[in-house]
Formats: C-alpha cells, structure tokens, sequence
C-alpha cells in the first residue's frame, strides 16, 4: 500500500500559519475585547485544531471511514459538553444558601 508523499513546503506554510495563529493569540490576549475575548480565542484555537488535524495528522488523505472515526469523535464531544451544560444551565444557583449566614467569618479551630 503506497502512501500519500506530502511535499515539505506543505508542512513548512502549515507550522508557519501556526506560528502566525499563536502570535495573533497572544495579540489578541492583550486586547480588551469584553466578552469575546474567549470568543476570539477559541476560534482561533479551532482554526489551529483543524490544520493540525489535516495536514500533521494526514487526516486529509485519509480514506472515507477514517474521516468518519474522526467527526464521530467531534460528534461525542458535542454530546458530552452539550450533556454538561444542561447540566448547568438546569441548576438553581442562588448568592446565599439559608445555611450560609453573610457576614460570619469561620476561624480554624485553635491548637490547645
């Protein structure tokens, strides 16, 4: 079974996309973006998952069911974090329980 031969320039533009994505990380972490800081980061952070997976992983020469291993992958991650923030979107998070009382200041317990 031959395998697919990737030219060097191919690996060399993908670890210098790589090196530019983190340096715009690292830019973009020093602008105050409010609440798309995360936003921006995470896709950068996905645009850099997918060159990986693609190019370093060889997923793109890949056959069909190879491909299908690795979106089933994505499809359970999805269910798992979609499973863990029904989770905690559905609790009732409230500022004071009744058995907190706001205000006591608990001290450990002093040596005899």
């Amino acid at each position: 079974m031959s395998e697919h031969v990737v030219p060097v320039k191919t690996y060399a533009l993908i670890f210098a996309s790589l090196l530019i994505l983190t340096g715009v990380t690292t830019g973009v972490a020093y602008i105050d973006l409010g609440p798309f800081n995360t936003v921006v980061a995470l896709a950068i952070a996905v645009c850099k998952m997918f060159l990986v997976i693609l190019f370093f992983m060889h997923v793109k020469y890949m056959p069909g069911l190879t491909k299908i291993v690795v979106v089933a992958g994505f499809f359970w991650l999805a269910i798992l974090i979609t499973f863990t923030l029904s989770d905690e979107f559905s609790r009732r998070w409230t500022p004071f329980s009744s058995q907190w009382q706001p205000g006591v200041v608990l001290t450990a317990p002093q040596a005899k």
